[in-house]
């Protein structure tokens, strides 16, 4: 311990960068003292500290005295003490592995750098240590900083050099994180790269958030179409009171929440519209309000037969009705029509990724709408589950779905050679609540770390 004294009184030693493999050795009997310290030009370095025997286990391995050893009983006798299990397999796995290896240079190599192949040390630029998994990213490092420094970033160097944000990282590199003030935040391909499990929570709660504010932005735009369609206003409707009364109703707990819910598809937003036109009848007297609220719940109490294709399209009975397989619409979903050349109305999904393309010909745009979205009825789905690959992954994924007593009418699965499993699924429900449910099942399956559903 005076060599420690000594290096410390030359240079300042980094805090909690103090390590006792003597009094805890590790399960190979690896023994030092390892300490870090910051150079005269700010460069980090290590010192080991060790007795020559120490030494020789770390540069040259394993002794075959280490399967026993004497010691001295109470009685004065001597007698062999076996040395622990997991000492012992270590041994064996390690003798079984030199069998293997044609260089005995090679072997020794390995097995030193062994000693250390569960994590890696390395630097900020001002000397600060990170201790990151084997094989870790420097998108692993920034997330190790700080959440912000992860989502902005935008390139890396390593000692000094620009170098792709993938590379593994070594013991002793230093890392600069280049970041960006107008970011768009990280990529889904990360998942496939980084190591630790800090990083890969906070990338997904990064989409968790973001698809969030998206789905927030697409509920109010659905309800305020709906507002407009029935003759009145945003202004009209939105009074505070009368939208807390609507929040209460719904339990949630803001207008955001309600909007994201909305967007997502968990509630149709005649519901909330209705509640509101029920407080602003309140207020006003006037005999349109009755026939709007009347409208709105006309799915509900029509007396009419229902359509076979659980579909009404405004202005046309007895059309023929065919959904779209670009998006699959299920009751539930916020869906429009579009009158084709002599195959009647195809209904697609308002966030369809052919949209765009079908709204530039508004002529042939239509109203339509579920008749009854609580209607029992078969629609195919297909779901997009990503997941890091593991045994039993799929077997459990079906159980999840087949619990919920819903039909699989086909599976694509395919794997990465980063051990990624992309699991394209169809299934068969009756409308987007059930679908939600299975979805929220699958996403808790281990290894699972994203479910959508296919545009």
């Amino acid at each position: 311990m005076q060599r420690f004294g000594v290096v410390h009184e030359l240079y300042n030693p980094m805090p909690g960068r103090f390590k006792d493999y003597i009094a805890v050795p590790k399960p190979n009997m690896y023994q030092s003292i390892h300490t870090t310290l910051i150079g005269p030009n700010g460069t980090p370095f290590e010192v080991q500290v060790r007795t020559w025997d120490m030494h020789r286990v770390a540069e040259f391995g394993i002794a075959a005295h280490w399967a026993y050893k004497e010691a001295n009983n109470k009685s004065g006798k001597k007698s062999n003490v076996v040395v622990t299990d997991d000492k012992l397999a270590w041994l064996r796995e390690t003798l079984e592995w030199q069998k293997d290896m044609q260089d005995p240079d090679e072997f020794l190599k390995t097995l030193k750098t062994e000693l250390f192949e569960d994590e890696v040390y390395v630097f900020t630029p001002r000397g600060e240590i990170k201790v990151l998994p084997r094989d870790a990213t420097p998108i692993d490092f920034a997330y190790s900083i700080h959440a912000e420094v992860g989502h902005r970033m935008i390139g890396c160097k390593i000692n000094s050099k620009m170098m792709p944000i993938v590379t593994k990282l070594k013991s002793g590199d230093i890392v600069e994180i280049i970041t960006s003030d107008t970011p768009k935040g990280p990529s889904r391909d990360w998942l496939k790269f980084v190591k630790s499990s800090s990083a890969k929570t906070k990338i997904q709660q990064w989409f968790k958030k973001a698809e969030r504010e998206d789905n927030i932005v697409r509920g109010k735009e659905i309800l305020d179409r709906e507002i407009k369609r029935i003759g009145m206003s945003h202004s009209d409707l939105f009074k505070p009171e009368w939208i807390n009364n609507v929040l209460e109703r719904y339990r949630y707990a803001s207008t955001d929440d309600m909007f994201a819910s909305i967007g997502f598809g968990a509630i149709a937003p005649g519901k909330i519209i209705t509640k509101l036109l029920e407080e602003y009848k309140k207020e006003h007297e006037e005999e349109t309000i009755e026939a709007k609220i009347q409208e709105l719940t006309t799915k509900k109490v029509s007396t009419k037969k229902p359509p076979k294709s659980g579909v009404i399209v405004k202005g046309i009975d007895n059309c023929l009705v065919k959904f779209s397989r670009c998006c699959n619409p299920v009751p539930g979903d916020d869906i429009i029509g579009y009158i084709t050349k002599g195959r009647g109305v195809s209904i697609h999904r308002t966030d369809c990724v052919n949209m765009q393309e079908l709204l530039q010909d508004e002529n042939r745009i239509i109203d339509v709408s579920w008749y009854n979205e609580q209607t029992k009825g078969s629609y195919n789905v297909d779901i997009e589950v990503l997941s890091n690959d593991r045994t039993g992954l799929l077997s459990d994924i079906v159980r999840e779905i087949t619990s919920q007593k819903i039909n699989i009418m086909g599976v694509n699965t395919k794997t990465s050679k980063e051990r990624i499993a992309t699991i394209e699924i169809t299934l068969e429900v009756e409308n987007i609540e059930q679908l939600n449910k299975v979805l929220k099942a699958i996403r808790k399956v281990d290894s699972v770390y994203e479910v959508k559903r296919k545009k």
